[in-house]
């Protein structure tokens, strides 16, 4: 019985959690006054030759309302657009970014990094895994 109920609630959990990871909190020092960055938990799968759109966001404490910058930056091999965006404080807290992989791409794994820096209080970052396969 112990074993069933470990397993429906590691279900449970990985059903809420869905398919995102997030970053370490940024901000204030409070947990309602920071924030996260929000970025898919799984490789973001691309085919050489093609584009890939994934949304960044941030999960914001309850009184966090300042601006955040995002500075995102990819392993060599692969593109992003944008590198840098500001998220408002008072605008919906998502980016999309475009990831682009060449034709001559190299099939793997690369990375994709993002710093999310507030206007004031500490910054914080996360990185994603981009997989390129075969057309």
């Amino acid at each position: 019985m112990k074993t069933a109920i470990a397993i429906v609630m590691t279900l449970v959990v990985a059903a809420t959690l869905g398919c995102q990871s997030s970053s370490p909190r940024g901000g204030g020092l409070a947990q309602e006054e920071g924030f996260k960055i929000v970025v898919p938990s799984t490789d973001t799968e691309i085919k050489q030759g093609e584009i890939q759109t994934v949304a960044v966001s941030l999960q914001r404490g309850e009184l966090f309302k300042r601006n955040v910058t995002l500075e995102i930056k990819p392993t060599k091999g692969i593109s992003v657009d944008p590198t840098s965006a500001v998220i408002k404080g008072s605008a919906k807290p998502d980016v999309q970014l475009r990831i682009t992989a060449p034709k001559n791409a190299a099939l793997g794994e690369y990375r994709v990094y993002v710093k999310g820096t507030p206007e004031t209080g500490e910054p914080t970052s996360v990185e994603f895994t981009v997989k390129v396969v075969a057309p």
